[in-house]
């Protein structure tokens, strides 16, 4: 299973995220939703990276699929609407009833 921790601040606004584990889905190399999680999430990374002047913290490890990223400060208008489209394809995700009992997410107030 995915497990996604959201990471929002008092004023409800996404601020990172940290992601560890593998869908299960299927075999490697044909798993979905892993593909769709890790599309949603390493788009938003590279789009925050390339898009805005937001800094941020990045620690990964591919072989136990972990990602722990945060931005260092408040959101910036841009970084604020790529972290909303990521968590809305998440929450899409995690709601469907073919891909529920392979991602789990979680909310964290930081």
């Amino acid at each position: 299973m995915i497990h996604v921790t959201i990471y929002r601040n008092k004023r409800k606004e996404y601020t990172g995220f940290k992601t560890y584990g593998h869908a299960g889905f299927s075999d490697e190399g044909q798993d979905i939703v892993c593909a769709a999680a890790s599309v949603l999430i390493i788009n938003t990374v590279n789009a925050i990276e390339k898009f805005t002047e937001d800094r941020t913290s990045l620690v990964s490890d591919d072989a136990e699929g972990v990602i722990d990223y945060s931005l260092k400060d408040k959101p910036s208008k841009e970084a604020k609407l790529l972290l909303d489209t990521m968590v809305l394809g998440l929450v899409e995700m995690s709601d469907d009833e073919n891909y529920a009992e392979y991602i789990d997410l979680t909310f964290e107030e930081v």
